[in-house]
């Protein structure tokens, strides 16, 4: 229980920059596809990830040699660091730009993440599937949101 309350302090660590860096003002002046989904569904759908995210940590950490331990935790804090320098990016320093390159390492990470997973414990690596489509989706909108705003965007910076 305490390696899986760890793993759920270190998600909550890095979802905390999403409540430190809100989307405010600025994010509702840009233009968005019709699709993005509405803002209410992005907390409760991470809150869901990053728990079953620590979840699968906690499973992994559980079931890992001695050898593979160190890989595994650098792997789920390099991934863990990625997301948390996202909101960051996005709405704290107004750069879709810097963060969908952000989202394509993190999307590598997380893709790593699930490879060291299920060489571990293959549960643990299928939890984290969604994280990574969720991620993936994450990408497609935040590619077409600056297309959308590239000019406005860029004549700020």
């Amino acid at each position: 229980m305490t390696i899986l309350l760890s793993f759920i302090a270190a998600n909550l660590l890095a979802a905390s920059s999403g409540a430190f860096f809100k989307p405010g003002d600025w994010y509702e002046s840009l233009a968005k596809p019709s699709w993005r989904p509405p803002n209410w569904l992005f907390a409760p759908a991470w809150m869901v990830l990053f728990l079953l995210n620590a979840y699968a940590g906690s499973k992994a950490y559980e079931a890992a040699s001695s050898e593979a331990l160190p890989t595994m935790l650098i792997v789920y804090g390099v991934s863990l660091a990625f997301n948390a320098a996202w909101s960051g990016l996005f709405f704290g320093l107004k750069r879709p730009d810097w963060a969908l390159i952000d989202l394509i390492f993190l999307w590598f990470s997380i893709v790593v993440q699930i490879i060291v997973f299920a060489s571990i414990d293959t549960e643990a690596a299928w939890l984290v599937v969604p994280y990574l489509a969720w991620v993936s989706f994450a990408g497609v909108l935040n590619l077409v949101m600056w297309r959308l705003n590239r000019e406005r965007i860029l004549a700020r910076a």
